[in-house]
């Protein structure tokens, strides 16, 4: 079967209610604390994406084991540093990068040694952030160039460390923790601000943990060697994928859209402030707490009169996975749009800023760059309606999904390839689309 998609026409306008996939970030953490808690855990609504069923092959190679049944995984644990493997294995992380960085501090005291891979994409990225904090724990960490293939052998003896993240990534910061749980005495960390998802889980299951947050910073204090018990969770749905709806909604014509249940933790939500200094006017109902993550109904409706942005730089740690789309809106928007300190979105997937920036000059957009500074110039009448072909993105899957989603709302001719990239992280993207009315084809195949 083909792996390029057509489309050809703009999407109508729709009135729906939607469910988004579920959360990834919190699919992968509660796969791995589970393998390390005392007893069975049930997760449902777990995403079963490529990342995630990588995270479960990933606690099997490490003698934990799963099974499921309807929409409800159990994963049996044995307690902290229980893993129990063969003298050697290889663990293959694909394209996560927060899998493969997260299994680094999980493995931190194993008992044998243990290789991390993952796909071409994933083996370009530099790892020297997650390896240098958890070597000083004590476990021996080798790599070539700093990226993976990574070689691990753990250490009994773990020793607490102090450390300071200034990079605002939630991975690299999550990899101390999960290390930090095998470790006598205080773990102590300085981390800018980034996602909570790790904390609040910790505190969920009454793992040792203080938290006390300044403004641009949270300093986190961990207990280590101390059990916690297998426990139960319903995995919300995921605002990284809600994104490439809002923006579809906001640029399509008299749509509005609901997007049912979705996780509106408030480290995650720049797009969504970054959108409302736009003229977007997303609203959240129906909001709840759930184990410490805020959960919501989110409405959007279609934005005529969007205006540009000076975006604030302090936004963008919530907002790293979602500039594509963001992107897309200033393309649209009236004004000069300006971006700073984007250099984290070229240490993604893909080079996601370079290509960004030769996305919207191919759709005729103005787009300046200075260092890792961009000016967008917006066009409010944006109308394409020549050729386009969306080839050679690193099989980066929120590449594959931005392009669709520029040629629903901008029109023109559209051969995107690098179908299966959505498999990664939102195998169900086109399904949706589909039922928003989106005609999207493969060879005579009509989806």
């Amino acid at each position: 079967m083909p792996n390029s998609v057509i489309i050809n026409k703009k999407i109508k306008t729709f009135k729906k209610k939607i469910y988004v996939s579920s959360d990834k970030s919190l699919s992968i953490r509660c796969i791995l604390l589970a393998a390390q808690a005392i007893g069975v855990s049930k997760v449902s609504n777990l995403l079963e994406s490529e990342d995630v069923l990588n995270a479960l092959k990933a606690i099997k190679k490490l003698g934990i084991n799963y099974s499921k049944k309807k929409n409800i995984y159990k994963i049996y644990g044995f307690g902290l540093n229980s893993f129990d493997t063969k003298k050697k294995i290889t663990i293959n992380a694909g394209n996560s990068g927060t899998l493969g960085r997260l299994l680094i501090g999980l493995c931190a005291r194993s008992k044998n040694k243990i290789t991390i891979i993952g796909d071409k994409s994933l083996s370009r990225r530099d790892f020297s952030r997650v390896t240098n904090p958890i070597k000083n724990f004590g476990t021996k960490i080798n790599s070539k160039k700093n990226c993976l293939p990574v070689y691990i052998e753990g250490t009994e003896f773990l020793r607490p460390i102090n450390y300071i993240e200034n990079k605002g990534s939630a991975q690299c910061k999550s990899a101390v923790m999960l290390a930090a749980l095998n470790a006598p005495g205080i773990t102590k960390i300085k981390a800018k601000k980034s996602r909570n998802h790790t904390e609040l889980l910790f505190k969920y299951l009454k793992i040792p943990i203080k938290i006390k947050s300044n403004k641009n910073f949270d300093e986190i204090e961990i207990k280590g060697l101390n059990e916690f018990k297998s426990f139960n969770y319903e995995v919300p749905g995921d605002i990284s994928s809600s994104a490439f709806f809002i923006v579809l909604t906001l640029l399509s014509k008299k749509s509005n859209l609901i997007i049912k249940k979705v996780n509106i933790n408030k480290t995650r939500l720049g797009i969504v402030k970054i959108l409302n200094k736009m003229n977007a006017k997303i609203k959240f109902f129906n909001k709840r707490i759930y184990n410490g993550e805020e959960i919501s109904d989110i409405y959007i409706k279609s934005a005529n009169n969007l205006k540009s942005i000076n975006c604030p730089a302090n936004l963008n740690s919530s907002a790293i996975d979602e500039f594509l789309v963001i992107f897309l809106v200033a393309a649209r928007a009236k004004g000069i749009s300006t971006f700073k300190k984007l250099n984290e979105l070229n240490k993604k997937e893909s080079p996601r800023l370079d290509i960004s920036i030769n996305f919207l000059k191919m759709i005729g957009i103005k787009v300046l760059k200075h260092n890792d500074n961009i000016k967008i110039y917006g066009n409010p009448n944006l109308d394409l309606k020549g050729n386009y072909y969306v080839k050679n993105f690193f099989k980066d899957h929120r590449v594959f999904m931005m392009s669709c989603i520029a040629a629903l709302v901008f029109g023109g001719n559209w051969k995107i390839y690098d179908r299966d990239s959505i498999n990664t992280s939102f195998p169900k993207f086109l399904t949706i689309l589909k039922t928003l009315g989106a005609r999207i084809f493969w060879k005579k195949e009509k989806i």
